[in-house]
């Protein structure tokens, strides 16, 4: 493997929003190893409650890059909104994305959530596309079960739990941990199943203009990523170190007692459209995109290949034999 160097940075300073979940472990990997700086690049991190918030905020330039649920951004695409992933962030594995309820709630199994409200961080979103998804896979009818019409973040959906503001929530890392190691909350589903087994779950964004805008800028941001992806991929220690380390709870923090216990995801380097595509036609068949015939092509939104000179700690041999 090698580093590249690139063009000077357009911007030096970017703004980044990302869910503060197990699913952004690359990102906060390479914030707290140094790996922009390494870069050029100071990146301000805001934690996002939603992806939705984070389009909103890159639209109107307050966001640079954000990460977030490939779901939002693909309705987001399909409304004509200019979004583009650059690179892939996490794949679902066990463990990770978790249905959760308290222990006096009665509630033991998916088939008792019927007339109740499912929490889910937003409406129509990914945790909604895996809950239901699950929900079908388990004979449950999922037009019976509630879900919220407003966004409620990760932060806030175990104490919305525990005081019964919600029958049940899904959850990623690392809140599921906190939730069953600080609330009691009882696990009742795993999500990785059925249809969306190790599914793609999260990826990195910029709009179309800001990439034109900034292509060195964009390429270093790439570089570093893609080296914390790697590093959370094959050292769980850089993980925990990372969370550990970020500034309270509402941006990710967590103690080492909840770092050492949460599951992790798998976290690619590069855009594979095939896997990304999985996402648009779960979404197609749970009546997502405005009852389509057909999924949406996702690759009218991921960055074409051609678009930047940039193969990322890929080396020549690898290069010349692909």
């Amino acid at each position: 493997m090698k580093s590249m160097s690139f063009g000077p940075a357009e911007k030096s300073t970017i703004n980044v929003g990302v869910v503060p979940a197990m699913d952004s472990a690359g990102f906060f990997v390479a914030q707290h190893d140094g790996l922009f700086a390494k870069e050029g690049l100071t990146v301000n991190y805001t934690p996002q409650a939603s992806s939705e918030t984070a389009i909103a905020q890159q639209q109107s330039g307050k966001l640079d890059i954000s990460g977030g649920n490939y779901v939002s951004y693909i309705q987001a695409a399909m409304k004509g909104t200019p979004v583009e992933v650059v690179a892939e962030a996490s794949i679902m594995k066990q463990g990770s994305q978790v249905v959760f309820t308290m222990p006096n709630s009665g509630i033991k199994s998916l088939s008792q959530l019927q007339g109740h409200m499912l929490g889910v961080n937003a409406p129509g979103n990914i945790d909604y596309l895996l809950s239901a998804s699950t929900l079908q896979e388990n004979g449950v009818n999922v037009g019976g079960v509630q879900f919220p019409t407003k966004p409620i973040p990760f932060p806030e959906m175990g104490p919305m739990l525990k005081k019964n503001q919600i029958a049940a929530a899904t959850m990623p890392e690392p809140f599921a941990s906190l939730a069953e190691q600080q609330l009691g909350a009882v696990p009742i589903a795993d999500l990785n199943q059925g249809a969306t087994q190790n599914f793609p779950i999260e990826g990195y964004v910029v709009t179309k203009q800001w990439a034109q805008q900034n292509p060195n800028t964009l390429k270093r941001f790439l570089a570093a990523l893609e080296a914390g992806q790697e590093i959370a991929d094959t050292n769980r220690s850089a993980v925990e170190q990372a969370f550990e380390a970020l500034k309270g709870p509402a941006d990710g923090q967590v103690a080492s007692s909840i770092a050492s216990v949460m599951a992790l995801n798998n976290y690619p380097i590069g855009i594979d459209p095939t896997r990304i595509q999985r996402v648009s036609n779960v979404m197609q068949q749970f009546g997502q995109e405005g009852g389509r015939s057909k999924p949406f092509n996702v690759n009218s939104m991921l960055m074409p290949s051609s678009e930047f000179d940039f193969a990322p700690f890929e080396s020549n041999e690898t290069s010349s034999s692909s």
